[in-house]
């Protein structure tokens, strides 16, 4: 057997992303065998010595660091994987790309469309290969709805709409800021349910649709002051709880998206539609492994929705796992996610979405924002992506 070439791996956090990435490498050599590069977990970094130590042993890194600069230093790492709060990603992104390593990013990019873009100029100035952790692509009925949509099934396109509905702040007395509850804190997150959730929502969208072109939006802050649990004062909330918006995307069709955390008994409800001219297609993510299907050219005794099943070899991904009727998971999306930048690393080709197709749904979400606070259409200014 030939030598596998290593891609050594620095990883920036160990919360839950830094879990689901870790694993998402750890299973590349089970099931992805014939991959040429292979990745090597080289090094892990957090803040709390204790903690990332035992995170290092648990997930089989070979070693650790305390200060993400170290990290980014050492001439033994190949790739960053950032896993850190939004407001680092442009620091630690800039300084990998200085350093000419690849880059790995969580979603969004970053917090502003700014910081964004000084990402995008410094990793393609230096020449860097760059991803971002949009993994809901990587579900193999999401991906088996990219290839439905640019079969021409569908025809042409007149609606999409998705929702991403979550009830975990539903409560006055949950304070902002600090680890855990940096999401509600607009300084570290950037915003709110825009970017968190409904930038997963663009992202797919744009993926399957093509480009948003203009946005007319609302956001609301349920609870306007939370106790900061880093200064102990009670502050105004900057970040939005729920966002609503409507838009225009390229090819003609209207769009509806939704998001909010105030959605008593919903966990993680994340769904879209497209409806097209011939056919339409929707998903939902508590059913993953399942994509509904309408084609109107059915005989009408027998037409309406079909539930399929995408656990088959020849759907998308699940040649590498069980047999079919048996599904696979959340944490799979970036098993299959490491997979594909491994393999763009073969072919030379970029993987999906990079920081410049990520910059795009920053666009989007910086004009919902913008259309919110001044009751007015913004145009987006986005392009298509990858």
């Amino acid at each position: 057997m030939a030598q596998k070439k290593q891609i050594r791996i620095g990883l920036v956090g160990t919360g839950l992303m830094g879990r689901t990435h870790s694993n998402g490498y750890n299973r590349i050599a089970n099931f992805f065998p014939e991959l040429e590069y292979h990745p090597v977990l080289k090094a892990v970094c957090s803040r709390n010595a204790e903690k990332v130590k035992a995170f290092a042993e648990q997930w089989g890194f070979e070693s650790y660091e305390t200060d993400w600069k170290a990290l980014v230093a050492r001439d033994d790492i190949d790739a960053i994987d950032i896993c850190t709060p939004n407001d680092s990603h442009a620091e630690i992104a800039l300084a990998a790309a200085a350093a000419g390593k690849m880059i790995l990013c969580e979603k969004p990019l970053a917090r502003t469309l700014a910081e964004g873009e000084t990402m995008v100029e410094a990793a393609e100035k230096a020449g860097v290969k760059t991803t971002v952790w949009y993994n809901y692509r990587r579900i193999p009925a999401v991906t088996l709805a990219k290839q439905i949509v640019d079969s021409g099934k569908l025809g042409k396109i007149f609606h999409y709409r998705a929702n991403f509905l979550q009830d975990w702040t539903i409560n006055a007395d949950l304070p902002q800021g600090g680890t855990g509850l940096w999401r509600m804190d607009v300084d570290s997150a950037g915003s709110g349910v825009t970017g968190d959730l409904l930038a997963h929502c663009i992202d797919t969208a744009m993926w399957l649709n093509g480009a948003i072109t203009d946005v007319s939006a609302m956001t609301e802050t349920f609870v306007k002051e939370r106790m900061h649990q880093l200064t102990g004062k009670v502050q105004p909330v900057g970040i939005d709880d729920a966002c609503l918006f409507h838009c225009h995307f390229a090819n003609g069709s209207l769009g509806l998206f939704e998001s909010t955390r105030y959605a008593r008994g919903h966990k993680a409800l994340y769904t879209f539609e497209i409806n097209g001219e011939h056919a339409s297609i929707r998903w939902d993510l508590h059913d993953l492994n399942r994509l509904e299907y309408f084609d109107h050219s059915d005989e009408s005794i027998v037409r309406g929705w079909r539930s399929i099943h995408v656990t088959d070899g020849d759907q998308p991904y699940m040649n590498r796992w069980w047999i079919p009727g048996c599904g696979i998971g959340y944490e799979h999306s970036f098993i299959h996610q490491v997979a594909d930048f491994l393999k763009s690393l073969e072919t030379g080709e970029p993987c999906g979405p990079t920081f410049r197709d990520a910059l795009q749904t920053q666009k989007v979400c910086e004009a919902v924002i913008e259309s919110a606070n001044s009751r007015s259409w913004k145009d987006t200014g986005a392009e298509a992506i990858g």
